[in-house]
């Protein structure tokens, strides 16, 4: 008894006509292989599932694009006129914001404002503006975040300067060291003139940062 006629029809499920198309796939690929063997033909397969998945065979003996070539040349066609005046006009569109664009950016430095109305001045002025307004909002911000950073380093500076001072006194004010006789004078009196050396360094900068000196000008917010 032989198998039954199958309705050549939309497969529904999804599993199943996954399953089909696979498996009729990898006959048309086997067939196309016996052709190039048994007939020496040249033969090209392209083929896309439904989920646009990409299969293909092509024979050893040639390429897709020789496939297409001699289609064209059997059907005295040229596939590629369409799409190549589609890039025609692509550039063509691209051209002209290009020149549109360089336009804009020679007229916003004050250039090639020939033959340019009232109005179209006037937008430029304008767009100018906002232009100065964002630049100068960027800048301020940059100056503020600089400004704190260099507070919190001064601040830092500061706790370590003191921090050293009170260890100098701690370490000659107790009696365990003992270091007073053997020319402890000297060493103390040389390792405060290092921590107010330290000092009169960071109040140097502080002055600087906060009033007048050094690089105000360079941290005055406009």
């Amino acid at each position: 008894m032989g198998r039954g006629k199958i309705e050549i029809k939309r497969i529904e499920n999804q599993t199943n006509r996954q399953v089909t198309y696979s498996k009729r796939r990898n006959g048309l690929i086997k067939k196309a292989q016996e052709l190039t063997v048994l007939c020496d033909a040249k033969v090209s397969l392209i083929m896309l599932s439904s989920n646009d998945k990409l299969h293909e065979y092509t024979s050893p003996t040639t390429t897709t694009k020789n496939i297409y070539d001699e289609y064209q040349k059997s059907k005295d066609t040229d596939l590629w006129s369409s799409h190549f005046e589609r890039m025609l006009e692509e550039l063509k569109t691209q051209k002209d914001i290009n020149h549109r664009l360089n336009r804009e950016i020679r007229q916003r430095l004050g250039q090639d404002l020939t033959g340019v109305s009232f109005e179209e001045l006037r937008r430029l002025e304008l767009k100018a503006f906002a232009s100065k307004e964002v630049v100068r909002n960027r800048k301020n911000h940059m100056l503020k975040t600089s400004a704190e950073t260099l507070r919190k380093k001064n601040k830092h500076m500061e706790e370590r300067i003191s921090n050293l001072e009170h260890d100098i006194r701690a370490k000659y004010e107790d009696p365990q060291y003992g270091l007073v006789d053997n020319g402890g004078d000297h060493v103390y009196e040389s390792e405060m003139a290092l921590a107010n050396g330290a000092s009169n360094l960071y109040a140097f900068c502080h002055l600087n940062l906060h009033g007048g000196g050094f690089g105000s000008q360079d941290l005055r917010l406009a």
